[in-house]
C-alpha cells in the first residue's frame, strides 16, 4: 500500500433524495492510488448510490467531486471512463448478444491500419489476443471467446465484467460485489487479481457483504450508514466484529483521517 497526499477521487458532502428518501446525506468519500477500499454498509444503506455518482451514472443534488485535487466535469459515464476510471456494477452491464471480445472492447474497438479502419474494419486478431491474456490474468474460465456471454453461466460472465474493468483502468476501479458469483478457485482469483491492481498504483474500491474477503484484501474500511459515511478506518485496525457493529448502528466510531 502507497498513500499519497492527495485522494485520486474525493466526495465532500453528497447528497441525493429520491422523493423522500435520503439515500446519501452529507456523505464524504476518498480513495488514494495504490490501496484498497472496503466500501461497506447494510442494504440501502447508499453505496450503490455513491458508486453511481461516482462513477457517472447519477447527479446528485449538494456536494462535490474532485479528480487529482481538482473538480472537473464526472457527469457521465464516458468522461469518468476518459479519467481511467471504471465500474463492475452487480449486474455487469454486459451485452448478452455480444461475444466476450465484443463485449471488452465494446466503444473501444481497434480500428484496422489504414483505409481498412476507414472502411470499418477492426483488428479482431489483436483484440481476441488481447482479451485471452486479460481472462488469462485473472484466472477467469472463459472456454469460447466466439460464443454470447448471455449464453455463459453467471461466473463467466461476472469474470469477464472484472477482466474488461481492470484490463482498462488505469487511476480507480469499483468491483461492486464481485465474488458474489463466484466459486472458492474463482473468488481466490479476484482477490489476487484486486492485489495485483493495487500493485500498479490503481486505487480499487471493493464494495462486499462478506466482512472475511474485506479483511483480507483491503488496506482501508469506509462505512455507510443510512446514507452517511460513519467510520473510515485502516483494516488492520478493526475486526469484523466492530465493521457488523458499525453497520448496525450498534458500535458508533469518530471518524479516523
Amino acid at each position: 500500500m502507497t498513500t499519497a497526499a492527495v485522494p485520486v477521487l474525493e466526495a465532500r458532502g453528497l447528497s441525493r433524495q429520491f422523493g423522500h428518501v435520503r439515500a446519501l446525506s452529507n456523505t464524504d468519500f476518498e480513495v488514494y492510488p495504490g490501496e484498497v477500499t472496503a466500501l461497506i454498509g447494510d442494504n440501502g444503506a447508499g453505496k450503490s448510490t455513491l458508486v453511481k455518482a461516482l462513477s457517472g451514472n447519477l447527479a446528485v443534488d449538494s456536494g462535490t467531486i474532485k479528480f487529482d485535487g481538482k473538480e472537473l466535469d464526472m457527469s457521465t459515464p464516458s468522461a469518468v471512463s476518459a479519467l481511467g476510471i471504471e465500474t463492475v456494477y452487480q449486474d455487469l452491464a454486459l451485452a448478452p448478444h455480444l461475444d466476450p471480445v465484443q463485449n471488452m472492447y465494446l466503444g473501444r474497438e481497434l480500428a484496422a491500419d489504414g483505409i481498412g479502419g476507414l472502411l470499418g474494419f477492426m483488428k479482431k486478431k489483436e483484440m481476441r489476443e488481447q482479451s485471452r491474456a486479460a481472462f488469462d490474468e485473472l484466472g477467469a474460465t472463459v472456454r469460447s471467446l466466439s460464443s454470447p456471454v448471455g449464453d455463459m453461466s453467471g461466473g463467466q460472465r461476472q469474470a469477464i465484467a472484472i477482466a474488461r474493468a481492470v484490463h482498462w483502468a488505469s487511476r480507480v476501479v469499483f468491483l461492486d460485489e464481485p465474488t458474489a458469483a463466484l466459486g472458492v478457485r474463482q473468488t481466490k482469483n479476484v482477490l489476487d487479481t484486486i492485489r495485483r491492481v493495487r500493485d500498479k498504483g490503481i486505487a480499487v474500491v471493493f464494495i462486499s457483504h462478506s466482512m472475511p474477503h474485506v479483511i483480507e484484501v483491503s488496506d482501508r474500511v469506509q462505512v455507510l450508514r443510512l446514507g452517511t459515511r460513519v467510520a473510515n478506518v485502516k483494516t488492520q485496525d478493526t475486526s469484523m466484529e466492530e465493521l457488523v457493529g458499525l453497520m448496525t448502528g450498534a458500535v458508533t466510531k469518530e471518524e479516523n483521517a
